[in-house]
């Protein structure tokens, strides 16, 4: 099946890379779903896009809730019929404190955000994608899960447990045609300062199109075999 017939849900959509992959999507024409908090900021996109209606759909909701991720996966089955691929950016970052200073607040905070809600909708989206033999999931994650850097604990406490619930979820559905796979950045260069003001800081930065190549990369039946992968994207440690 071509990308142009698959159902795609985008969460942070109206983020930055939220917004390039939306168009990537909508220049190849797949049905596309945009979730966000705000409901504003939705319209505001689907404008900016130009969407044919009949081929997209946004919902404004709290991914934070415990029962969104299933209210969001009703909607787009009611519409579509079905999901072929959830693209997941919703995150944040918090850090800058030793250990001994960081709050349980931020911990929780940064739990919330990524292992949390990515909980609700692998527990919501998995065994829909697995009942029909074919599914990609997708997060963008950060080298500090692996190598965490000094003051930055909770963004690595959050970023370590969602690439481990990935992982998983990769292992419990190898040879079902779904697959679970973990992008990693270092920052995602939107302003691509990159190319306009090259740094040792800058070097490493991916802009949001070369994300949304990868992705529509691993969205495609030849990726299939890639599946509990965490792949970098950035040139230079």
């Amino acid at each position: 099946m071509d990308l142009n017939e698959r159902v795609f849900v985008i969460t942070g959509a109206t983020g930055g890379l939220g917004r390039v992959v939306a168009q990537s999507l909508a220049e190849i024409g797949a049905r596309l779903v945009m979730v966000s908090s705000s409901a504003e900021k939705l319209e505001a996109l689907k404008k900016d896009l130009n969407l044919a209606q009949d081929r997209t759909l946004s919902i404004a909701v709290d991914l934070s809730q415990p029962q969104a991720a299933q209210s969001v996966l009703d909607a787009v089955v009611k519409r579509f019929g079905r999901v072929d691929v959830l693209l997941h950016f919703v995150g944040g970052w918090i850090g800058g404190k030793l250990v001994p200073e960081v709050s349980l607040e931020d911990v929780s905070t940064m739990l919330q955000q990524h292992l949390w809600i990515t909980f609700y909708l692998a527990q919501a989206f998995s065994p829909h994608m697995s009942a029909n033999g074919w599914g990609r999931m997708i997060i963008v994650s950060s080298p500090s899960a692996a190598a965490p850097p000094a003051k930055g604990a909770p963004y690595a406490i959050g970023k370590s447990a969602q690439e481990a619930l990935m992982l998983t979820l990769a292992e419990e559905y190898k040879g079902t045609g779904v697959t679970a796979n973990v992008l990693r950045v270092r920052s995602i260069d939107v302003k691509h300062e990159r190319d306009t003001q090259p740094s040792p800081k800058t070097v490493s930065w991916t802009t949001p199109q070369e994300i949304s190549a990868a992705i529509l990369y691993l969205c495609s039946d030849e990726a299939g075999v890639i599946n509990g992968a965490r792949i970098p994207l950035y040139g230079s440690p």
